[in-house]
C-alpha cells in the first residue's frame, strides 16, 4: 500500500496530512492561534505547592498555569519525593511541556528534560537507558542497549527509538552530539531569560512528522512551500531519499488536487459512513469519546449474526483510523453491535487491537463486555483535531461547534484558486460579515493578491445574515461588473 505525506501552508498555519492508499489516516494543523506546545521548554516560576496532591503549579507564560507532578521533579538529596515536593513557591524552574493545555486543564510540565531526534531521545541528567517498546525481539533490544551504553554521556540517559535499529554508529554519534548541543544552548538561554520566556521550541509539524515517521515506508512527500521544500531538501541531501520530495506548484490548491480537503471536511461530522452502508456516530465528552456502531443500510447476504459480524469488523478498522485521523485521546468507548458467537467477539477485538498497533500514539485495549462494549486508551498530548478546526458556536452557546474563521478562509482560498484555474479574471465572493472582517484584519490573502493573483480581481460581498460557514464564489470575465455597493475589492 503506497503511503504519502503532504504539507501545505496558509499564512502562519501549516496543514499536514498522511495517506495510506487513497485514505487520509493522519491530519495535523499547526495554527498560529492554537499551536501544540508539547516539547517546548520555558522558564517558569512555582506559584503554588500542594503536597496533598504531590503537585506544584507553575506560571510559564501561558494563559493557564501548568502543573508538575512529584515524579516529574528531580529528587533532592535532603528531601525525598516520597515525603515532600522538592520545590517551593517563588522558585524559578526550567520546565518542558509533556502535554499541551486541553480544555480547562493546564499543561502538564516536567523538569526532567528530553530532546527527541530521528533515532534517539537524549535525557540530560536522567541516567536511564531504554529501547522503543515497538522493538520486541530480546536480542535486538540487548544490542541496542549496548549501543546506548557506548553513546551516552556520563550522568545522562538515552532511549533508542525504532529508527535506531540498523542505523550506523557514526550517524548515531552525530545525532547525540547534536541533541546535547541543543541542551547546552537551552541552558545558556535559560540564564538570560525572564519568567515565561520560551527558551527551546520543539520542531514544527513538518519536521516532527519527517522525524517521527519512518521515511523508508513513504513513497512521496509533497510540499507546497518552496522555502520549506529547500529546507527539507537540504535535510535529506545526505540520506539518498531526496527523490521522494516533490515541490507542489499546481494551479489548484494541493489539498483540493489530491482529494484531501473532502476527507478532512468529512471528519468534522460526528457521522462516519462505512463502505457497506453501515455507519459510526462519534461523540466527544470532556472525559471520553463514545463511538456507536450502526448497521444502517447494510443488510448483508446471509444470516443476521454474519451481517453483524461483518459490520463490526469494518467498524473496528474504521474506529482505529478515526482515532488517528481525529487525534482522539484519553478513553475511547466503542459500542459494537451485539454478537452471539464468542469467536466473532474475539475476532472483532483482535481486529481492533491489530489496527491500533499501526498508530504511532500508544494505545491499550481492554476486553469486550457482555454488551459489546470495548474501551481503549490512546495517549493524549494535545487537543484533538476537531477542537483545532472548530470553535464554539455562537448560535447554540457551546452545545456544538462551527468551523473556525481560518478554516473557512482556507476553503474560500481553495474555491478562488479553482475559479482562476478555470480561466476567470474576476472572482466574486459572498460570505459572512464576521468572516470577512477576520480575512481583512489578518490580511489573510495578502500574499496571493500581491503575488500569483496580482493580475486578477477579487471582490468580497459581506452579509450579516449569512451563517459563518456559508459562502459562494463565482467567476466573471466581463470588463464591467454590476455589483452591490457593499462589494469590496480585496486589499
Amino acid at each position: 500500500m503506497h503511503k504519502n505525506m503532504y504539507f501545505d501552508y496558509f499564512g502562519k498555519d501549516c496543514f499536514a496530512a498522511v495517506t495510506e492508499g487513497d485514505k487520509l489516516v493522519e491530519f495535523h494543523l499547526d495554527s498560529d492561534g492554537a499551536s501544540d506546545i508539547s516539547g517546548n521548554i520555558y522558564k517558569g516560576r512555582i506559584v503554588n505547592v500542594v503536597n496533598g496532591m504531590q503537585a506544584a503549579f507553575v506560571a510559564f507564560g501561558q494563559p493557564k498555569n501548568g502543573y508538575l507532578y512529584a515524579g516529574d521533579i528531580p529528587a533532592g538529596v535532603e528531601v525525598p519525593l516520597s515525603e515532600k515536593l522538592n520545590v517551593k513557591v517563588g522558585d524559578e524552574v526550567m520546565v518542558q511541556v509533556l502535554k499541551s493545555p486541553i480544555g480547562t486543564k493546564g499543561a502538564r510540565l516536567s523538569m526532567n528534560l528530553s530532546f527527541v531526534g530521528k533515532n534517539l531521545i537524549y535525557l540530560p541528567g536522567t541516567p536511564f537507558l531504554g529501547v522503543s517498546r515497538k522493538i520486541t525481539e530480546e536480542e535486538e533490544r540487548e544490542k541496542l542497549l549496548a549501543t546506548a551504553e557506548k553513546l551516552r554521556f556520563s550522568g545522562d540517559g538515552l532511549i533508542m527509538r525504532t529508527n535506531a535499529r540498523g542505523t550506523q554508529m557514526r550517524v548515531l554519534k552525530t545525532e547525540i552530539t547534536y541533541l546535547r548541543s541543543l541542551y547546552l544552548s537551552t541552558l545558556e538561554a535559560y540564564k538570560e531569560a525572564g519568567v515565561g520566556d520560551l527558551i527551546y521550541r520543539e520542531a514544527d509539524v513538518h519536521f516532527r512528522l519527517l522525524r517521527d515517521i519512518d521515511i523508508d515506508t513513504v513513497d512521496k512527500i509533497y510540499i507546497g512551500s518552496e522555502t520549506v521544500f529547500k529546507k527539507v531538501e537540504n535535510l535529506f541531501r545526505k540520506t539518498g531519499k531526496k527523490k521522494k520530495l516533490e515541490l507542489y506548484n499546481g494551479k489548484t490548491e494541493m489539498f483540493d488536487h489530491f482529494g484531501l480537503e473532502k476527507q478532512i471536511y468529512e471528519f468534522t461530522s460526528p457521522r462516519v459512513e462505512l463502505e457497506s452502508g453501515a455507519y459510526l456516530i462519534i461523540e466527544r465528552t470532556e472525559a471520553l469519546t463514545v463511538i456507536d456502531v450502526n448497521t444502517g443500510r447494510f443488510t448483508g447476504d446471509t444470516a443476521l449474526e454474519e451481517t453483524v459480524f461483518a459490520t463490526n469488523l469494518l467498524a473496528a478498522r474504521e474506529v482505529a483510523r478515526q482515532a488517528r485521523l481525529r487525534n482522539l485521546g484519553g478513553i475511547v468507548v466503542v459500542d459494537f453491535i451485539d454478537m452471539d458467537k464468542e469467536e466473532h467477539r474475539a475476532a472483532v477485538l483482535e481486529e481492533l487491537t491489530n489496527c491500533l498497533k499501526q498508530d504511532r500514539a500508544k494505545c491499550n485495549v481492554s476486553g469486550m463486555s457482555g454488551l459489546g462494549l470495548v474501551s481503549f486508551t490512546r495517549r493524549k498530548v494535545k487537543v484533538d483535531n476537531m477542537t483545532m478546526l472548530g470553535k464554539t458556536c455562537p448560535h447554540c452557546r457551546g452545545t456544538g461547534v462551527v468551523l473556525s474563521d481560518s478554516y473557512i478562509a482556507f476553503r474560500i482560498k481553495i474555491a478562488l484558486r479553482r475559479c482562476f484555474f478555470e480561466g476567470y479574471e474576476n472572482a466574486i465572493v459572498e460570505l459572512n460579515a464576521g468572516v470577512y472582517s477576520e480575512i481583512v484584519s489578518k490580511k489573510m490573502f495578502t500574499d496571493m493578491v500581491t503575488g500569483e493573483w496580482r493580475n486578477k480581481r477579487v471582490y468580497m460581498i459581506p452579509h450579516r445574515t449569512y451563517h459563518e460557514e456559508f459562502f459562494t464564489v463565482r467567476g466573471d470575465n466581463n470588463t464591467v461588473l454590476t455589483l452591490p455597493e457593499s462589494a469590496k475589492l480585496l486589499y
